[in-house]
């Protein structure tokens, strides 16, 4: 069985995301966490635009483990990445999706999880007073929760971020305005300036944690997890199979043992209101 106790992790960031990952992986864990910010973790992209992301969030969040561990000299990573836009099945709702890459090189083993949120800031705006920036800021949470300003000219493109006050705001929303230039407002998605990402990184950890305690019955190894859902869960009027889940498929990366878990919400036939034939 792999032990983590007392062995060096490295969080990737330059962010300050170790702030809530760091004392949920010691405490579950056992490990001591360092932080990886001298790497630098925009390499990979930035939300503002500056440099273009070229990578999933998959890859980039192991780009960013690979970097931090073969420069602190440690076997023991966790990296993140953020997207933020619609929610994947809730239409016209902003979401948040974190995703979590834990890599132990030692004993080959790589956790990934995926965790959604619609608790989020995010959005943008078209600027056009002072009054609607002053407006714009409210609603997302400044000063607490960053803004980025931006003007959208083709040719001398200019992006102004890291206000710590009303005043700072107004002069820089200003400086992009000469001419009449257009500008939009955006919420600051990097963590350390967005508290309520923040939290959703912590929620994605208590996640990730939960993957990497799940062990395989069969071999120890951790990251026993659900790779698949079985739906067609009977309708209890009429026995014609619904959408909903009447199994979740368990799998091993390391051995390939999978498992079945039946009637994982503890029901063994649907309501007819979730029902195509009797509630079409």
């Amino acid at each position: 069985m792999i032990q983590f106790k007392r062995r060096k992790l490295v969080i990737a960031t330059m962010h300050k995301k170790e702030d809530v990952i760091a004392p949920l992986l010691e405490s579950a864990l056992g490990v001591k966490c360092i932080v990886g910010n001298t790497i630098n973790t925009d390499q990979f992209g930035t939300f503002s635009g500056e440099i273009e992301r070229t990578q999933t969030p998959i890859e980039a969040a192991i780009s960013k483990c690979t970097a931090a561990m073969e420069k602190y000299n440690c076997d023991l990573a966790v990296a993140s990445e953020g997207s933020f836009g619609p929610h994947p099945s809730i239409v016209f709702v902003p979401a948040d999706e974190e995703w979590l890459v834990f890599i132990d090189k030692t004993n080959g083993l790589k956790i990934v999880v995926r965790h959604i949120s619609t608790n989020t800031n995010f959005t943008g705006k078209e600027i056009k007073t002072t009054t609607e920036l002053l407006d714009f800021a409210n609603k997302v949470g400044f000063p607490s929760h960053g803004i980025i300003l931006k003007n959208k000219a083709i040719e001398n493109k200019r992006i102004i971020k890291d206000f710590k006050d009303p005043e700072s705001l107004i002069k820089a929303y200003h400086e992009l305005n000469k001419d009449g230039a257009v500008v939009c407002a955006e919420t600051d998605m990097r963590a350390m300036n967005n508290p309520t990402r923040m939290n959703v990184i912590a929620e994605a950890t208590t996640k990730l944690i939960d993957k990497i305690q799940s062990t395989c019955p069969v071999c120890n190894f951790p990251g026993f997890s659900i790779t698949d859902a079985v739906k067609g869960l009977p309708c209890s009027l009429c026995n014609a199979p619904t959408r909903s889940v009447k199994a979740y498929i368990y799998e091993c990366e390391h051995c390939n043992y999978k498992k079945e878990d039946k009637y994982p919400n503890k029901i063994t036939a649907e309501n007819p209101m979730y029902c195509n034939y009797c509630n079409p």
